[in-house]
């Protein structure tokens, strides 16, 4: 039996691939793949027959070679805060997702990997290994299930009942280096961005990277979104040991790519985030090289709290 294509993987154009691919006519596949984006990220069906304005027998191809196949929620948490989190299995292993409520925003903080390889310091995700890397599909449909159970809740004033906004922004910044993935997650990307499926602008998608140098370059040619760079530390010596992709793309290298992408950025600034160690990189020293950081790229810098972890042998600052 045929493997079946499971929708949610495919963008606008590999959707109207796929309608050429099992025999919709030319003239009509472009139109197709707008209808089905519509349903799949904005009606959120889970049936090819809820599709009405999709001619009968194309349904029935669609029945016969595709299937729209959802994560699986292992968890769904609220902190006191309101923050809500979900863990989803992805087979071998389990994702999370975290929706953070704000008063003028809702952001959703998405994975893109099962683990992480870059290993650093810090990073608890890194000390669990690396699994694989996630679909486009397992990473839109963590935002289409955060999305379907937020408005489910959403009242006429555009507000969830306990007065949370639905997800008005996205940033790649669960588990993963999304760059390091950049071939199923630019396709995702771009259908968080397509009016006919979620319609977020470029300046509320955030995707964040150790330094993954020529996956930044791409990144700006084909979808440029915000930027925000997994900094967290002001010189090469003490980033080789903290973000050890430092020793393949130093802290030059990457400050380069950060001015070559302002010039197809969304803002006018990259972010930096800084988590803070105490004792490691939080001294007047290390305060003063970020003035000079900040001298070279225009950028907002993001203090962060450490999270210790078992056996960390780091201290919040």
């Amino acid at each position: 039996m045929a493997t079946l294509q499971n929708l949610l993987e495919l963008n606008q154009p590999a959707l109207a691939a796929f309608y050429a691919h099992i025999g919709e006519k030319s003239s009509s596949v472009n139109m197709r793949a707008k209808q089905t984006l519509k349903w799949l990220h904005q009606s959120q069906v889970t049936e090819f027959a809820a599709m009405t304005d999709i001619a009968k027998t194309t349904r029935e191809l669609l029945a016969a070679h595709a299937e729209i196949r959802d994560l699986t929620v292992i968890r769904d948490s609220t902190a006191s805060d309101g923050t809500r989190k979900w863990l989803f299995d992805v087979g071998s292993s389990a994702v999370d997702a975290v929706f953070i409520p704000e008063e003028d925003r809702g952001t959703l903080c998405i994975s893109s990997q099962a683990g992480c390889a870059l290993d650093c310091a810090f990073c608890s995700t890194g000390k669990q290994g690396f699994n694989r890397n996630l679909s486009t599909g397992e990473i839109i449909g963590q935002l289409r299930y955060a999305d379907k159970v937020l408005k489910a809740d959403m009242g006429i004033d555009g507000r969830t009942q306990d007065g949370v906004q639905p997800v008005t922004n996205v940033v790649m910044m669960g588990m993963g280096e999304p760059l390091a993935n950049y071939l199923a997650v630019f396709p995702a990307l771009e259908m968080m961005l397509d009016d006919n499926a979620y319609g977020l602008s470029r300046r509320r998608v955030t995707v964040s990277t150790s330094g993954m140098v020529p996956q930044i370059d791409e990144m700006a040619r084909v979808v440029p979104v915000a930027l925000a760079v997994s900094l967290h530390a002001p010189t090469d010596a003490l980033r080789d040991v903290l973000v050890p992709i430092n020793k393949r793309y130093p802290l030059k290298e990457l400050l380069a790519a950060c001015n070559r992408y302002l010039e197809f950025a969304p803002r006018d600034f990259i972010t930096f985030e800084y988590v803070m160690l105490d004792g490691v990189n939080d001294q007047p020293e290390h305060a003063e090289a970020l003035i000079k950081i900040a001298r070279q790229v225009p950028c907002k810098l993001n203090l962060i709290p450490f999270n210790p972890f078992p056996n960390s042998e780091f201290k919040k600052s």
